[in-house]
């Protein structure tokens, strides 16, 4: 995906740690050592300086750092990293490598103190180390995911949802964390719809021109004209047809085992596919340590890795961090898109 990010004042992206239990501090320590995203924005780790330090120590790296009580203590441009220090959270209290409902607690604590600051346009976006789900369920955060915890906290009302960039292309979803079973019975044609408006809305920001939007098929082979199925010719179709009216360049319904070919040629610039493991498998095999979430649709901007906590590898120092810089820097294109906005 081509970028159009251009700075005027340098957006200033919250960095939260992640998962204490996971690898999260460990590739916060490498990335901010490596000094790697100086460049597009102003970072601010938002968390506990135990667990940063923590961090350090897995990474195997130094770091200059210091600690202020508040977002609006800190001057720009610096040569050290500031930390909000929340101190909430004692790493010497919690079992790593395995969920913990009070490690998920404090994460959920940690990302309101970071949403409040962007609703206060304290923050132009929130990028986050990975997270557990279940981890945040069993602390009390009692959503399917972080993306609905996400709207829920910046009180949104309307659709959105998750994509995911890899640099070939971007994927959103119809639906997303639910049952098989749940979620065929939501592939609606209102829910086609505001995912293909929500696909161009999003990639308009990222890069110039009109995107170039591709719509998976449901069933087999497209369904094969009816023969394995009608979703794509009483709903999926008329969706696409809708959107196109409304201006959006999008294709389809185009089956599922072809659609990513196409866009790994370079034929499309976003896949709106019906289902979450739809496009997932492809986009992991793709770009595993590359590929970034975003949260799209929100008035705040929220990125992280697409993996998650691998809490096989946990204090090892072998995790990568590639897939965190690349998180950032999308956070810093959108969260100066946002500023321009707001400007």
């Amino acid at each position: 995906m081509a970028s159009s990010f251009s700075a005027g004042r340098l957006p200033v992206i919250g960095l939260m740690l992640g998962d204490a239990t996971g690898i999260g501090p460990e590739i916060c320590a490498k990335v901010l050592a490596a000094g790697a995203v100086r460049d597009v924005a102003h970072v601010a780790v938002v968390g506990d300086a135990r667990v940063l330090a923590m961090g350090m120590q897995d990474a195997g790296v130094g770091l200059a750092w210091r600690a202020f009580r508040a977002i609006d203590e800190v001057a720009w441009p610096r040569d050290d990293v500031p930390l909000i220090d929340l101190g909430n959270t004692d790493p010497a209290s919690i079992r790593r490598g395995e969920v913990s409902a009070e490690s998920g607690r404090l994460a959920g604590e940690t990302l309101k103190y970071m949403i409040d600051l962007a609703l206060a346009a304290k923050l132009d976006g929130i990028c986050f180390a990975p997270l557990n789900k279940a981890a945040l369920h069993r602390g009390g955060w009692e959503y399917h995911d972080e993306h609905q915890m996400f709207a829920a906290l910046t009180r949104h009302s309307g659709f959105s949802g998750e994509m995911n960039v890899i640099k070939e292309f971007a994927t959103f979803r119809v639906t997303s964390h639910l049952a098989l079973r749940e979620a065929l019975g939501l592939i609606i044609a209102e829910r086609i719809v505001a995912a293909i408006m929500l696909a161009d809305r999003t990639i308009r920001a990222l890069q110039p021109g009109k995107p170039r939007i591709a719509v998976a098929a449901l069933n087999p082979h497209g369904g094969e004209n009816g023969l394995f199925g009608d979703d794509e010719i009483r709903i999926i179709r008329p969706a696409i047809e809708e959107a196109c009216a409304a201006g959006v360049d999008c294709h389809g319904p185009i089956p599922a085992d072809t659609i990513f070919l196409r866009a790994m040629r370079g034929e499309f610039d976003a896949v709106v596919m019906m289902y979450h493991d739809q496009g997932q498998i492809a986009t992991k095999l793709l770009g595993f340590n590359k590929g970034v979430t975003v949260t799209a649709g929100l008035k705040t901007v929220f990125t992280t890795p697409a993996h998650g906590t691998a809490f096989d590898i946990v204090g090892q120092g072998k995790a990568d961090a590639g897939a965190l810089e690349h998180a950032l820097r999308l956070c810093a294109r959108l969260g100066a898109n946002a500023q321009r906005l707001r400007s």
